[in-house]
């Protein structure tokens, strides 16, 4: 006689979390890969930030984005990727106010990511929701 084991049914709240959580992961590797090498546009795009024009430093920030990133995907240290790049949005919204961009398109964007990124988590991981509960 075997014993059969099923795969734990996925609420909607999980998938959506999955979701949110694949939509950040998607976005940062792209942001990461684009650094990596060294190419005009990220190189200009840094200058104009206030950053040097050096592809190692655009290479330093893809490889923590990626590291970062690879954390959130992986649930056991998903939270620790996700304060991590919490503080990666906030380097970027810091940069953002510093050189005086528009509000909401340049400087809120960060927030709008984390918003997402830590909704997704919300809604897939139970240990943050018990963490974070609205509840008592």
């Amino acid at each position: 006689m075997s014993i059969t084991q099923t795969a734990p049914v996925l609420s909607g709240a999980q998938w959506t979390g999955r979701a949110l959580s694949a939509i950040i992961v998607l976005f940062m590797i792209f942001d990461g890969v684009i650094k990596l090498p060294p190419m005009d546009i990220v190189t200009q795009t840094m200058t104009q930030l206030g950053w040097p024009a050096d592809p190692n430093s655009a290479r330093l920030l893809g490889v923590i984005g990626l590291v970062s990133t690879a954390l959130y995907a992986l649930p056991r240290t998903s939270v620790l990727g996700a304060i991590l790049l919490t503080a990666y949005m906030g380097g970027a919204i810091a940069t953002h106010v510093r050189i005086g961009s528009p509000l909401f398109s340049h400087i809120l964007f960060g927030v709008y990511l984390g918003i997402i990124l830590w909704g997704g988590l919300f809604l897939r991981d139970p240990r943050v929701r018990a963490l974070l509960s609205f509840t008592r």
